[in-house]
């Protein structure tokens, strides 16, 4: 039987272009990782809103 590795979100935020989509790669609270894909115009949109709120 194989060794279990905890499951931990650390490490940094992670954006990469794949293709023709953007992967980003969020840590979670309590381990593991939301992996979204998103195209350049939804990036821009989620961009703008984060922008807002921290303003």
């Amino acid at each position: 039987m194989a060794a279990m590795k905890p499951r931990t979100g650390d490490g940094p935020l992670e954006v990469t272009k794949e293709g023709r989509g953007i992967v980003m790669r969020v840590p979670l609270e309590g381990g593991g990782r939301l992996v979204v894909e998103l195209n350049a115009e939804e990036a821009t949109s989620l961009g703008d809103a984060l922008k807002a709120v921290v303003s």
